[in-house]
């Protein structure tokens, strides 16, 4: 090779070299060292959406809140809380002495945990169980209720706030005043469940810590009625929690559309078939003996044959419809007619019906 092949050979390397070291490096596979703006990660976070409490859900808020019950599943509860808000307003009147108007705020699901962390302080919290349930609940007052209510029962004046004196715990004079509104609503809330089913909602203690009326685990789902409570100026909210695992006994009744819904039973049509059942002509058989035989024998039976009875005169006999003994009965006869006289029930009415 001539000294100018070499020349030339080397140029053309040199040149290759030089555009390597020019070109861009190779990207990495698709977006792995990519960085996320604060926009999106808000919205993976769920931290973006419109105003006020119904903008949708996005991200991990979304996956966080899949496993809460909503409560519209459970229709008949929004006709159970507006027949309490319509029971409540009177009996406040009536506790009151004074124009109350009781309304409901928002009716929702939530974490009983989050919940507990969500409540202002100072409040009080009323612990009471539901004795054919065997569980708990929660009602919240706030503090602008607590001394509106204090307020009210006192003789304070109308037409003027309620005053409002904070950082001292509550007096027992409050304590006790609060204790009979909570006493007042419990006894309406059983009323407004009274259609539904018969309960008895009793109250246990009273707090001023979240922390000691943890009456569920912090995980568990909660429906949650905000109710709120005026008193021509006075007023305040008064917050219900009653965990799912509370309304499980009568989550069949919370399912109906409306209320008495017997999901495709008539009850009239049942009264109607009922009555026509009781006028039903049936037939009763005298059975005097049983007896089990070969089928040989039975085949090999003719005309003049004799079967032995094994139940001596005097015996009693058994009346039944169909195969089902209904009473032990004495056989005889009355006017030259075979007749029974019935002993003792072999059923109970319950079982004869079933």
């Amino acid at each position: 090779m001539s000294g100018s092949e070499e020349e030339d050979m080397a140029a053309a390397w040199g040149a290759a070299l030089a555009e390597e070291e020019e070109a861009p490096p190779a990207e990495t596979p698709a977006d792995a060292a990519r960085v996320l703006s604060q926009a999106e990660i808000d919205s993976l976070m769920g931290f973006e959406g419109g105003d006020g409490a119904d903008a949708a859900k996005t991200g991990i808020e979304r996956v966080i809140h899949s496993g809460l019950v909503s409560y519209e599943r459970l229709p008949m509860l929004e006709i159970i809380f507006d027949r309490l808000v319509r029971i409540l307003s009177t009996s406040l009147r009536n506790f009151t002495s004074d124009n109350v108007e009781v309304s409901i705020d928002s009716l929702a699901s939530q974490r009983f945990g989050d919940y507990l962390n969500s409540v202002p302080l100072p409040a009080m919290l009323a612990v009471f169980k539901v004795a054919e349930w065997d569980n708990f609940g929660l009602i919240v007052v706030d503090s602008s209720m607590i001394y509106s209510v204090v307020d009210v029962l006192l003789g304070g004046r109308r037409g003027t706030a309620a005053m409002r004196i904070e950082g001292r715990p509550y007096t027992t004079i409050e304590r006790t005043l609060v204790e009979r509104l909570i006493g007042v609503v419990l006894k309406d809330l059983g009323d407004a469940f009274a259609p539904i089913k018969e309960v008895r909602f009793e109250f246990e203690r009273l707090e001023v810590n979240p922390r000691f009326a943890t009456i569920s685990r912090l995980s568990n789902a909660c429906v949650l009625t905000r109710l709120r409570i005026e008193m021509e100026d006075r007023g305040g909210r008064l917050e219900l929690l009653l965990p799912y695992a509370t309304l499980e006994p009568v989550r069949e009744l919370l399912l109906q559309q409306f209320m008495g819904e017997k999901f495709g039973r008539d009850s009239i049509w049942e009264t109607h078939l009922a009555e026509q059942l009781r006028h039903t002509d049936v037939t009763l058989d005298v059975v005097l003996d049983q007896q089990v035989m070969p089928l040989s024998a039975v085949i090999a039976l003719k005309p003049g044959d004799r079967i032995m009875l094994n139940s001596p005169p005097g015996a009693p006999v058994r009346l039944q419809c169909g195969t089902v003994p209904l009473f032990a009965a004495e056989f005889g006869r009355r006017e030259n007619r075979p007749a029974i006289r019935i002993a003792e029930s072999l059923r109970s009415v319950e079982e004869v019906i079933r």
